[in-house]
């Protein structure tokens, strides 16, 4: 695998959006410090080392795991609009409604990218997800198993998801 940041947009018969080829190059300007292949960063990590690029093309990003430092994203509203279920979210893009969710170990192991295309599918005004996974975990191709999955989804028609595309990325 090449010493690089990789990723595929689907569904793979449309193009890219450009506000998510900023987020490729904040990544792709990262790798050196969050490159998988060489460091063993946990998620919080990965977040950390990207957070202030990911914060100058608009995302707010998370800051801690305290509360005032978490990304709430609402799903569910009550009675007199009452805000009922939120998820949380790595970062946001409030305009583009692309929402962030960085992995690292159990991204694949625990099937934690299936978590994070349910919750993004269920969040309101979520229409972009990026999933970024590490290209190799303990000798596993994580970034490959992430792809085959979105591939197999998107190839067999059989699921249609309520976003406008997802990018996966690998680091």
């Amino acid at each position: 695998m090449q010493n690089k940041i990789v990723w595929q947009y689907f569904p793979r018969s449309t193009s890219i959006p450009s506000q998510l080829t900023d987020v490729v190059n904040v990544f792709e300007a990262g790798h050196p410090k969050i490159n998988s292949e060489k460091h063993k960063l946990t998620s919080d990590k990965v977040l950390a080392a990207l957070r202030k690029d990911l914060q100058k093309i608009g995302f707010k990003v998370e800051t801690s795991k305290k509360a005032e430092g978490k990304i709430l994203v609402p799903v569910l509203f009550g009675l007199n609009g009452k805000l009922e279920k939120s998820f949380q979210a790595d970062g946001i893009h409030q305009e583009t409604g692309t929402v962030i969710e960085i992995e690292a170990g159990r991204g694949v192991t625990n099937y934690q990218f299936l978590k994070d295309i349910f919750q993004a599918c269920m969040m309101h005004n979520v229409n972009h997800l990026v999933i970024a996974v590490r290209k190799i975990y303990r000798r596993n191709r994580n970034f490959d198993t992430v792809l085959r999955f979105l591939d197999t989804l998107y190839a067999s028609g059989r699921l249609k998801l309520p976003l406008e595309g997802i990018l996966l990325i690998g680091y």
